[in-house]
């Protein structure tokens, strides 16, 4: 049993027991995340798609970390011109781990 969810505005394949990286969730580490915009479940079989949500269907998951990725560079440059600019970016990433899936 699979389900397709959306959050932060991507979409995620996850199946129970899987870990997942999300984009950053207000929530404390080992508290209960539900993702509610279920988009498909897919259960031996049976596909269920959603118009644009399966209604009553949500997935349940444990936060286990919060973290930063590694750090890419962002530069800026225009030929000629003298113009140079450099920035760094660390974006925030929460890890959860997938317990149940309830369609």
């Amino acid at each position: 049993m699979y389900a397709i969810i959306k959050t932060g505005g991507k979409q995620y394949k996850v199946a129970e027991g899987d870990t997942i990286y999300v984009e950053k969730l207000e929530a404390a580490v080992d508290d209960a995340v539900t993702f509610d915009q279920v988009l498909t479940v897919v259960n031996d079989g049976n596909v269920t798609v959603g118009k644009p949500l399966v209604s009553g269907a949500k997935v349940t998951g444990k936060v286990l970390q919060q973290g930063k990725e590694k750090k890419i560079l962002v530069f800026k440059y225009k030929a000629k011109s003298n113009y140079r600019r450099r920035q760094g970016h660390r974006q925030p990433f929460t890890k959860v781990a997938i317990e149940k899936i309830e369609a």
